[in-house]
C-alpha cells in the first residue's frame, strides 16, 4: 500500500505542474491593470478558467501503479527464487564435478548404469539452467557459467565412457550379443527333428551321426592315479537287456592290467556295490573287453590274447595273434601299451592292432568270440599312432583324435562290409585331456569312455 500512496502523490504533483504549464503556455495567465482605493490597497480583477480536476485519468493512474507493484513483487519474488536455484545447481555440479574426476583418476571400470546415470542427471541440469537462461531478462554471468560447465562435464562423461579402461562395456555388450545367438541356438535346436528310432542291435541305419553330450558317471573305483584302464557294459546277444558292467583300471605304470570289478547294475555301479573283484595275472593295457561274460585281454608282454570268464575267474582259452606288433610298439596316441585293443558291436568281437608288414596301419581282424580264431581280416591306410583311440559299431571302424585338452573328433572311418575308408567329423567333449579307451555297446547304443580315470557315458545317434 505504501507504493500505491507514492505513487498517487507522484502523480498529483506532476498535474499540478502539468496543468501550470499548460496554463502559461496557451495564454491563461496576463498582466491586467489594478487601482488603489481610499485606503491604499491594491485591487484587481482575475478571471480563472472553467477547468475540473481529471479525477478519472488520476484513478486509471492509480490501478496501472498498483499493477506495476503486483508484478514487481512478481518477479522479484522469481528472482529470488532463481538465486536458490542457481547456488543448488552450484552446489550438484560439484558433486558432480568430484564424481567425474574420481571416475577419471580410479583405475576401476564403471558400468554403463554408471555413465547413463551421470548423464541423467547432467542433461537435468541442462535443462533446468537452459530455462532459467530464458526466464532472466538481460546478461546473467553465474547463470552463464553454470550452463558452460555443464556442456564441459558432459564432454568429459563421454570420452569417459568411450575410454573406459577394461572394455567392460564392448564386453557386455557382446555377452548380449551372445545371449542373443545361443538364444536363436536354443530355439533352433528345439525346432529339431527327432532323430528316427533304430532297435537295439539292428544296423539298419547308415551308420554313426553324432555323440550327446559326456555324463560323467564317477571316478574310477581305484582312485585318481589310475588313469589308464577301460569300463563298459557286457553284451550278450542271447540276453542282452541283462545289465554286467565292468570297469579294469590298470596298475598306476599305466600298463599292467592286475584288477576288475563287475557290478550286476548300473546304480550299483554309482553307488560303488561290485558283484565281485577279480585279480587275473597279467593283462596289459587298456584294450580289455566284456562280451558274453567273458573277458578278453592282451597277455602282458606277448601278441597273445585271453579269454577269461569272469564268473569262476579262470582263464578259459590264450592263443598268439599273428604278426601282431606288441611292446608299445604301435599303440594309440597319448596311450601307452595298447598295442591290441579289443571292441564288440552288433556282430560280436574284433580286435584292432598292427603289423610290422602293414607298417603301423590299423589292422582290424574279426574273430571267432568262442575259439578266438581269425574269422577275417582288414588291412587299413590308417597310421594306428596317429589316432587317439578306435571303436567298432554295426562292422565300421571309427577312430578319433585330440582337437584339444577338453575336446575329441571321431575323424576315420573303415566300413568292412565293402573295404572303403573315409572321413568324418564328429566332434567329442571331454573331461580331462586323454582318453584311454572306447566301447561301444549295442544294447543300450553308448560309448564307454575312460578319461584319465574318469568314467564317461555318451548316448549315440546314427542317419537315417
Amino acid at each position: 500500500m505504501k507504493h500505491t500512496q507514492v505513487a498517487v502523490l507522484l502523480l498529483m504533483q506532476s498535474m499540478i505542474t502539468l496543468a501550470v504549464t499548460k496554463a502559461a503556455t496557451e495564454g491563461l495567465f496576463t498582466n491586467v491593470s489594478g487601482s488603489v482605493d481610499d485606503e491604499g490597497t491594491c485591487q484587481c480583477s482575475v478571471y480563472l478558467p472553467d477547468t475540473t480536476f481529471p479525477v478519472q485519468k488520476a484513478e486509471q493512474l492509480e490501478i496501472i501503479a498498483a499493477t506495476l507493484t503486483k508484478k514487481f513483487e512478481i518477479e522479484l519474488s522469481q528472482v529470488r527464487e532463481y538465486s536458490k536455484k542457481i547456488e543448488l545447481y552450484q552446489q550438484q555440479i560439484l558433486n558432480l564435478t568430484i564424481k567425474v574426476q574420481h571416475m577419471e583418476k580410479s583405475s576401476i571400470s564403471y558400468t554403463e548404469l554408471d555413465f547413463q546415470l551421470l548423464k541423467v542427471e547432467i542433461n537435468d541440469l541442462e535443462r533446468l539452467v537452459t530455462q532459467l537462461k530464458f526466464s532472466l531478462v538481460g546478461s546473467n554471468v553465474v547463470v552463464e557459467q553454470i550452463y558452460l560447465e555443464i556442456t564441459n562435464l558432459t564432454i568429459l562423461v563421454n570420452e569417459l565412457e568411450s575410454l573406459d579402461k577394461n572394455n567392460i562395456l564392448a564386453i557386455r555388450r557382446q555377452i548380449v550379443d551372445l545371449q542373443k545367438r545361443l538364444k536363436e541356438c536354443e530355439e533352433g535346436t528345439n525346432k529339431t527333428t527327432v532323430p528316427p528310432y533304430f532297435p537295439p542291435g539292428s544296423c539298419i541305419h547308415r551308420g554313426l551321426l553324432n555323440v550327446s553330450q559326456p555324463y560323467i558317471a564317477k571316478l574310477n573305483w581305484r582312485g585318481f592315479s589310475y588313469k589308464y584302464g577301460s569300463w563298459g557294459r557286457d553284451y550278450s546277444p542271447s540276453d542282452p537287456e541283462n545289465e554286467v558292467y565292468w570297469v579294469a583300471p590298470l596298475n598306476t605304470d599305466g600298463r599292467y592290467l592286475e584288477y576288475y570289478r563287475i557290478y550286476s547294475s548300473f546304480d550299483d555301479l554309482l553307488l560303488f556295490k561290485p558283484m565281485y573283484e577279480r585279480r587275473i595275472t597279467y593283462g596289459e593295457g587298456s584294450g580289455a573287453a566284456l562280451y558274453n561274460n567273458y573277458l578278453y585281454y592282451h597277455a602282458y608282454n606277448s601278441r597273445y590274447i585271453v579269454k577269461h570268464d569272469i564268473r569262476k575267474n579262470t582263464m578259459v582259452l590264450k592263443k598268439e595273434l599273428l604278426n601282431a606288433a606288441y611292446g608299445n610298439r604301435f599303440s594309440y596316441a597319448g596311450v601307452s601299451w595298447q598295442d591290441i585293443d579289443f571292441a564288440v558291436d552288433e556282430s560280436g568281437l574284433w580286435v584292432i592292432y598292427s603289423t610290422e608288414n602293414n607298417m603301423g596301419n590299423i589292422v582290424i581282424s574279426k574273430l571267432n568270440d568262442t575259439t578266438l580264431d581269425v574269422l577275417n581280416t582288414w588291412q587299413t591306410r590308417q597310421y594306428k599312432p596317429s589316432v587317439s583311440n578306435a571303436f567298432m559299431l554295426c562292422g565300421i571302424l571309427y577312430a578319433t583324435r585330440p582337437v584339444n585338452t577338453r575336446k575329441e573328433e571321431i575323424f576315420y572311418m573303415y566300413d568292412t562290409s565293402n573295404g572303403q575308408e573315409g572321413s568324418i567329423s564328429v566332434i567329442m567333449d571331454k573331461k580331462l585331456d586323454t582318453i584311454q579307451s572306447i566301447d561301444y555297446n549295442p544294447t543300450d547304443q553308448k560309448l564307454y569312455v575312460y578319461n584319465d580315470g574318469y568314467l564317461l557315458r555318451y548316448d549315440v545317434t546314427f542317419q537315417p
